[in-house]
């Protein structure tokens, strides 16, 4: 039995075990992914002692790990090298390599909801590793692109990041995450995106954006999937604007993963339908 993993802390929100578990049991694969909660101090240690395990194929990183478990690998992919953080580890007979899919999932899932978006205006928030991953590939195609977080400097630090990668064909502005500034910026935006854990489960009231703030006209994504309806995207839709959930990109990036240890083709709607159900059946 190979065993994949989900290393994060904590973890025991999650629906990836259960998402990709059923992948695996409908492909009669023999696989079984686990949650790992792992807090920061540990990390190190079980990515040596764990990771490199013959029957470890490999892991998602979530929350906090994704910049931090770089530091820990023999190698990255190009795009994860770029991006500066990891969500996927392949374990090669020992030798543990980092891909980021998130990027590829939070693109897949906006572009099939909003269509094309060159030539949009997106304001991202949040500057961790999710955020990282969405700005990279948004930088290369939409016309303005700004990152807001608490801590300004992270925002700027993200910013100067992706100007410095070839490919930035976006205007890319940071700021800080208050109310006057997401005042003037959502005015003439088309896309919000949520790359923050507000509004995640347990703490399901929280949001990083005022309601009032929000309109008609405008596509809120946020990438929170736990709850299915995050505050957010509540908010949103009494506003009138339109609304994508987050398990469309667990989905889509979970499959990217699932195919990386694998060889194999994730069957995606399951992946997604398994989670939705999930989610509906915690909300009765």
């Amino acid at each position: 039995m190979r065993r994949c993993y989900l290393i994060g802390y904590p973890v025991e929100h999650s629906m990836s075990a259960l998402m990709h578990n059923a992948a695996f049991e409908e492909l009669g694969l023999g696989y079984l992914y686990e949650l790992k909660s792992v807090r920061p101090e540990a990390l190190g240690r079980f990515t040596a002692d764990e990771m490199r395990g013959e029957a470890v194929r490999g892991a998602n990183v979530t929350i906090p790990h994704k910049v931090s478990i770089m530091g820990h690998l023999d190698e990255a992919y190009p795009e994860a090298a770029a991006i500066g953080a990891v969500n996927t580890i392949v374990n090669e007979g020992g030798w543990l390599k980092g891909y980021n899919t998130d990027g590829r999932g939070a693109m897949r899932a906006l572009e099939e909801t909003y269509g094309d978006l060159r030539g949009a205006k997106v304001i991202l928030v949040g500057a961790g590793g999710a955020a990282r991953a969405i700005g990279r590939h948004l930088s290369i195609v939409v016309d303005e692109l700004s990152i807001l977080n608490r801590t300004a400097s992270r925002a700027e630090s993200l910013v100067s990041g992706l100007k410095s990668l070839s490919g930035c064909n976006s205007t890319v502005t940071p700021a800080a995450l208050t109310r006057e500034n997401l005042k003037s910026r959502l005015v003439e935006a088309d896309v919000l995106i949520n790359a923050t854990p507000l509004g995640m489960t347990p703490d399901t009231d929280k949001s990083p954006v005022d309601s009032d703030l929000l309109h008609p006209g405008l596509l809120v994504f946020d990438t929170v999937y736990n709850p299915l309806k995050t505050r957010l995207l509540r908010e949103a839709e009494e506003a009138g604007a339109r609304t994508l959930t987050g398990a469309k990109m667990l989905a889509y990036q979970g499959a990217a993963s699932f195919e990386l240890w694998t060889g194999v083709r994730a069957p995606e709607e399951l992946m997604f339908e398994v989670v939705v159900d999930a989610l509906r059946r915690d909300r009765r």
